[in-house]
């Protein structure tokens, strides 16, 4: 029995894969023709159903998380601005009333946290009695080579902000997206998928994260809503090179979700990630072009194996950095030198030793 099975997989690794690429090829058409009407149609009936509904966004205090702020305001929803730090988020929810935001409630919270995520969703309820959208923003990148990382007390942070940081608030307002038959937007990144170096935790967590959501997506049966928006390279400050200390706070870096991001690029896909939510979209992409790797992962993961070789190689050496700080490791060949991570107190910081 089992040489029968061998014989019939080893048959099929052969026929599948052209016979796969045969079927896109011809269905390709039809499916984006498809696509296209069923965005005309929502568009067209069903975006401006948020009015009066009950936003609560995590991670708003700048970046993706602000602009979609602004987003939702503009569709005259409520919203419930979370942060760590309520500074940032008063002047954003003066500009979201501005922008046609009926009312704005802001609170500070740690998503990683659960009872943070339980207090900020039990007073959205006790203020506004409903959940509507719960969008998931936080987010926490990192550039450095793992074998250069020396300190694995890090790792877990990038996990707790990348994937629990969406997890705990979305097991707290569950309950109340049933009862609105509500939807939940996931902030993601192309690289859960696509294997960028330096990139090999933040990568994992972003896997996990859409793996976690993909499973939900079945396990509710349509009784909420998930978009999972998933971008490329679209430059925030962490693109930028800035490195910004906390004061008081028990990160080691500047988190994705508290860096200012006001490039065409972010307010781009920040509108897409509204209106895909609004429609009841499953997935939003930008830039869609990023697709085409996927085919190469699929059927041809050598081509990309040989692209990053190409690359690494016209560079000439690493360069590493945690998120934002733009130090590399080294300006000239020398012994590689490795990150740590000092642990925190009054004035964190990041060392580079020899």
């Amino acid at each position: 029995m089992m040489m029968m099975m061998d014989s019939i997989n080893s048959v099929l690794n052969w026929i599948v894969p052209p016979a796969s690429l045969v079927m896109l090829a011809f269905s390709w058409p039809a499916l984006t023709f498809i696509n296209t009407c069923e965005k005309i149609y929502y568009s067209n009936f069903f975006l401006h159903h948020i009015h009066g509904k009950v936003v609560v966004i995590t991670g708003a205090s700048s970046g993706i998380g602000q602009q979609i702020a602004y987003e939702y305001a503009k569709k005259k929803a409520n919203l419930v601005l979370v942060a760590r730090r309520d500074q940032r988020l008063r002047g954003i929810s003066e500009n979201a009333r501005r922008l046609g935001a009926p009312n704005v409630l802001i609170m500070a919270a740690d998503v990683v946290k659960e009872e943070d995520c339980r207090r900020f969703i039990n007073e959205t309820i006790s203020v506004f009695g409903r959940v509507d959208h719960l969008v998931n923003t936080t987010s926490l990148g990192h550039t450095f080579y793992f074998e250069e990382a020396n300190d694995a007390s890090a790792f877990p942070m990038l996990m707790d902000i990348n994937f629990w940081g969406n997890v705990y608030p979305t097991y707290v307002a569950l309950p109340y997206l049933r009862q609105s038959r509500g939807r939940i937007v996931v902030n993601a990144a192309v690289e859960n998928w696509l294997p960028l170096p330096g990139m090999s935790l933040y990568s994992a967590a972003k896997a996990a994260l859409v793996n976690f959501y993909e499973t939900l997506r079945f396990e509710l049966n349509g009784e909420v809503g998930i978009t999972i928006a998933t971008h490329g390279w679209i430059g925030t400050e962490m693109t930028h090179g800035k490195f910004m200390l906390e004061e008081g706070a028990e990160m080691q870096w500047k988190e994705e979700r508290e860096l200012q991001a006001s490039d065409t690029p972010v307010e781009e896909f920040a509108k897409l990630i509204v209106s895909a939510a609004i429609r009841g979209s499953a997935n939003v992409k930008f830039p869609s072009w990023y697709d085409v790797f996927l085919l190469y992962k699929v059927f041809a993961p050598d081509v990309l194996k040989w692209t990053f070789r190409l690359l690494l190689s016209s560079q000439g050496m690493k360069t590493s950095s945690f998120v934002g700080t733009g130090r590399p490791l080294s300006e000239t060949p020398s012994p590689p030198r490795r990150h740590t991570v000092v642990p925190y107190s009054s004035v964190p910081r990041i060392q580079l030793v020899e």
